[in-house]
């Protein structure tokens, strides 16, 4: 927590590659984002990849990204890229796109 009692905001914004369509992915992202309190999205690329858009608590945010660098437990990631971005404060939840 910040000196003023309120937590640290993160966004980051996630691309995965690899075996990552048809086994899964996109609904253990949304599990483990429920679990973590985050909100965002995430959704199918035309390459095959996946990509996921989250923020929250920077500790869980933090730990989403590790998630990601595993996957769902058919899934094989071979690559993510990561950028940082504004959090947004219209966000209400985790989505499925």
């Amino acid at each position: 927590m910040s000196g003023d009692g309120k937590c640290k905001l993160s966004r980051r914004r996630v691309v995965v590659s690899g075996r990552v369509q048809g086994v899964g992915f996109r609904r253990s992202a949304w599990s483990r984002a429920a679990e973590l309190g985050l909100t965002g999205w995430v959704r199918n690329l035309p390459d095959r990849g996946v990509e996921l858009c989250f923020q929250g608590e920077t500790g869980a945010v933090d730990e989403m990204e590790d998630w990601c660098r595993v996957g769902s437990q058919w899934s094989n990631v071979r690559g993510i890229t990561v950028s940082e971005e504004v959090p947004l404060d219209d966000e209400k939840r985790f989505e499925v796109r």
